[in-house]
């Protein structure tokens, strides 16, 4: 085999800045757009439910269906991506969640606005988990975890970019015109047909399994649980992602809630702690990815999840501003940095003819378990206190501590199969 044809990503200065480059700024766009929704859509549900008249339950319906979505288009992409291309299927998820996001804004009533909402989260579900093996499988094994925590900051920029946006945009263009900016992402598929070729590991992987016999093929998604090594990394990511998601969730749903209720903070003071807070949370992606690279990925992962457990608990019992807005920023840091390594770690687990599908199945699991956070903590913060309920929330990092040290294996710096 020529240098030429080799089917990991090398070294070479013009293959990373040419392919790989286009490749990560397409996958931290698309991500970046998924936040950008989710944010958008909570701000804007005030003004829709006053226009459509809907009830708490049908507003709280828009949320959850869309999240749904999420989840079987993480599934449906990911495996339809290990079949036909990363590239390719990227294109297609974006431009669904362009198109659904922007008919939004024609929405006469609550049955089609939800429908609209659903098929939105099912293109917004595939992104994460295609992005993150193609940029894998683009980069070199020396900078993986570093690139793909990238694309994990792409979710705060577009979440930060909302938070500074909608206050503007919202009173000038109404929620209608605020789904039309939705339409943007179509803008980013079309630089990912025009400028993204599909990585030379994948292509060669297709070829490789088109050449086998028919039956003698698993299906993506029976890889994930191939034998028992396997199968128990299966069951570690799904912890991890579990546990960090009902972390997130939970933390910044109820995070403006706690900081206006428990002590007296106006609007707009919560929300400057909150974006501290966010802050904190694409510091730590971005350190996470350093430190993946440099110490491997358990060392990273350890350390982070002791952190969450330690931050989450001290910020339960700060009081003064400044102790909150300081402590808010670090424990940030570890709740949410741990994103920046699901990229590289899950990539690392999974052979190509199964990576897309690891990856967004996984997470996706993980999404749904933690879609149960705001649930838990608004439950205990009603029955005890809001101090309690974080208390709580630290104590589930302690799962991330046993997954990671009994079921997550080390590969930093393995080449991709």
């Amino acid at each position: 085999m020529t240098p030429a044809s080799r089917s990991t990503p090398t070294d070479d200065s013009t293959t990373v800045s040419r392919h790989a480059l286009h490749a990560l700024v397409a996958s931290a766009l698309g991500y970046a757009m998924d936040g950008f929704d989710l944010l958008i859509l909570g701000f804007m549900l005030p003004a829709i439910a006053a226009d459509l008249h809907l009830t708490p339950a049908q507003s709280g319906a828009l949320v959850t269906w869309t999240l749904a979505g999420a989840v079987a288009g993480g599934v449906v992409f990911g495996m339809l991506s290990d079949y036909f291309g990363r590239v390719r299927v990227l294109t297609w998820t974006i431009l669904l969640f362009a198109v659904f996001t922007g008919l939004c804004a024609f929405s006469r009533g609550y049955g089609d606005l939800l429908i609209y909402r659903t098929i939105a989260g099912i293109g917004l579900g595939g992104e994460f988990g295609i992005g993150m093996a193609l940029v894998a499988e683009a980069w070199p094994a020396r900078l993986r975890a570093r690139v793909s925590s990238y694309v994990g900051i792409g979710w705060q920029a577009g979440v930060l970019a909302a938070a500074l946006i909608t206050p503007l945009l919202l009173p000038v263009i109404g929620w209608r015109g605020m789904f039309a900016v939705g339409l943007l992402p179509a803008v980013v598929s079309f630089f990912v047909r025009r400028h993204v070729e599909e990585p030379v590991l994948f292509t060669e992987r297709r070829a490789a399994v088109a050449n086998t016999e028919p039956a003698t093929r698993k299906l993506p998604l029976k890889r994930l649980f191939d034998d028992a090594r396997t199968a128990r990394a299966s069951l570690g990511v799904i912890i991890l992602c579990s546990v960090q998601n009902f972390g997130y969730y939970g933390l910044m749903i109820w995070l403006p809630s706690y900081l206006s209720k428990t002590f007296g903070y106006s609007l707009t003071k919560s929300g400057l702690w909150t974006a501290a807070t966010v802050l904190g949370m694409a510091a730590g992606i971005w350190l996470f990815g350093v430190a993946a690279d440099r110490f491997g990925r358990k060392p990273t992962f350890l350390v982070y999840q002791f952190g969450a457990v330690a931050m989450v608990f001290v910020y339960s019992n700060l009081s003064s501003p400044a102790a909150l807005l300081i402590g808010g920023a670090v424990m940030g840091v570890f709740v949410n940095g741990m994103l920046g390594g699901y990229g590289a770690l899950i990539s690392e687990i999974y052979p190509t003819e199964a990576r897309a599908t690891a990856q967004n199945v996984l997470f996706n699991i993980g999404r749904a378990v933690g879609g149960l956070g705001p649930v838990a903590v608004g439950a205990l913060a009603a029955r005890y206190s809001f101090a309690l309920a974080l208390a709580f929330l630290a104590s589930i990092y302690l799962l991330d501590v046993i997954a990671t040290l009994f079921l997550i294996p080390e590969k930093r710096g393995a080449e991709l199969e």
